[in-house]
């Protein structure tokens, strides 16, 4: 096992190239060792990640992990927990954003949009419960959407798993949060910077400088302030909005 450190670790599930590898930044920064999965076939992804964080004199591990495995998940955290250290912080970040008019979609793009968004965060969930309730303490935080709390024409699937991501931190944050766990929700309203948006939108550079785009490195902030919080004032959810997006 690593050298013991003060903070416990932050797993961060779903480690994209936008907001899951800021919030490892932003974690690791903050002293948490953490670890990062992706896809076992994109885990070469992370390496440029990894070596950062230690060069900043973090530490930081990555796990090709299929996060609709139960068994793969189940396995992860306790890999985690023997030979890291005890996991603190998770975070669910998996997006799974897909646009499909209700006549092109297919069951198996329901299913496997809902197997990404919805059924791995109950996995990740679950066992995030598991390995802090006997501590009496942790944090598990669900990246949510504008589709979490409402449907748009083509995107029946991503809102109806986004939907069940919410109902499913909800149904935690009631069972959990009297035995020290906090479970919060964050809402990312709006368009995020990143590959996905630029490959619609293209240069992002004014919006960027007008503060009219979501930017990963502040929502990063925003996931570490919530495990900062204390219990006396816990936030459940929180929504995150470029000041000029309408809602």
């Amino acid at each position: 096992m690593d050298t013991p450190t003060t903070k416990p670790v932050c797993l961060v599930i779903g480690a994209g190239a936008g907001v899951g590898q800021a919030i490892a930044r932003a974690f690791a920064a903050a002293g948490h060792p953490v670890c990062v999965t992706r896809r076992a076939r994109n885990i070469d992804q992370l390496d440029a990640l990894v070596t950062e964080i230690h060069a900043s004199g973090g530490t930081a591990h990555a796990f090709g992990v299929d996060a609709r495995s139960e068994v793969e998940t189940v396995a992860l955290f306790d890999r985690i927990e023997q030979d890291i250290g005890p996991i603190g912080v998770v975070v669910f970040n998996i997006g799974a954003n897909v646009q499909f008019g209700i006549r092109e979609t297919t069951a198996r793009v329901f299913t496997k949009v809902w197997e990404m968004a919805c059924f791995a965060g109950f996995l990740a969930g679950r066992e995030a419960a598991r390995v802090m309730v006997p501590r009496g303490a942790g944090t598990v935080l669900f990246t949510g959407a504008t589709a979490s709390t409402r449907g748009r024409e083509g995107f029946a699937a991503f809102a109806a798993a986004k939907h069940g991501l919410r109902a499913l931190a909800q149904s935690m944050a009631r069972e959990l949060g009297p035995q020290g766990v906090h479970v919060a929700h964050v809402i990312c309203d709006g368009a995020i910077d990143g590959v996905f948006i630029r490959e619609r939108v293209g240069d992002t550079t004014d919006l960027l400088r007008d503060d009219a785009i979501l930017k990963p490195d502040d929502i990063a902030q925003a996931y570490l302030w919530l495990h900062q919080q204390p219990r006396s004032t816990w936030s459940h959810e929180i929504d995150l909005r470029p000041w000029r997006e309408q809602w």
